[in-house]
């Protein structure tokens, strides 16, 4: 006899992390999502300067829902937002999460808050997911080394990337995402009508500082 496959909602805690106070006279507030195996405790220390440098500025870090071991069985941790695994669940489960956190947060804003959304490597495929359901719109979307999900359907992206700004970063050393993917990425884009923005900065597979003050100064 084959076994049969169930799912229960359950109640959970997910865990974020936040720079800066929401308030009325908050004026931006950037939402990053970390890549794969990193957690957001460490990830938000890069947009930290942004909240420093302007008190009405926000940044949350919303960690994946799932941890592991980087290594073996002890050791350093990390957290990815899904896996090939029953991943349309796990896709959903974030959505929802993702929503009530900004819901949380959008709620102590005034309503002409700017909200910059960015992914990070698996974090880019993330948050355009989430973004085709949020209850809000974004004033920009960056997909920094990652790429927007080649599966989701094709009217619902369309009309996601029409209304927001898209802006691709990469590292010209990056050793995951090559020059030829972020050509085949801005094609995919401009298949959809959607000319992104393209931003290369000398580096790896990681964030970089002057990028995150570039894209300040153009919110």
């Amino acid at each position: 006899m084959a076994a049969q496959e169930h799912h229960l909602h359950v109640q959970r805690t997910a865990r974020y992390y936040q720079l800066g106070t929401p308030g009325p006279n908050t004026r931006r507030v950037w939402v990053v999502c970390h890549g794969y195996g990193q957690l957001a405790a460490y990830f938000i220390r890069h947009f930290a300067f942004l909240a420093e440098d302007d008190l009405n500025t926000v940044v949350l870090a919303p960690e994946g829902l799932s941890r592991f071991y980087l290594q073996g069985t002890s050791g350093r941790v990390g957290a990815t937002w899904m896996t090939r695994e029953d991943r349309l669940t796990e896709i959903e489960d974030y959505v929802t999460y993702l929503n009530q956190l900004s819901d949380t947060i959008l709620a102590q804003c005034s309503p002409d808050v700017q909200i910059l959304v960015l992914g990070f490597s698996q974090g880019a495929a993330t948050v355009s997911r989430w973004l085709a359901h949020a209850p809000f719109r974004a004033a920009r979307l960056v997909l920094w080394a990652g790429a927007f999900p080649p599966d989701m359907d094709l009217a619902v992206a369309a009309r996601l990337l029409r209304q927001v700004p898209v802006t691709l970063v990469c590292g010209t050393q990056d050793e995951y995402v090559t020059a030829e993917a972020v050509a085949q990425q801005q094609a995919a884009l401009l298949g959809l009508g959607v000319d992104p923005e393209i931003i290369w900065f000398e580096g790896r597979h990681q964030l970089d500082r002057a990028v995150l003050q570039r894209l300040k100064e153009i919110m």
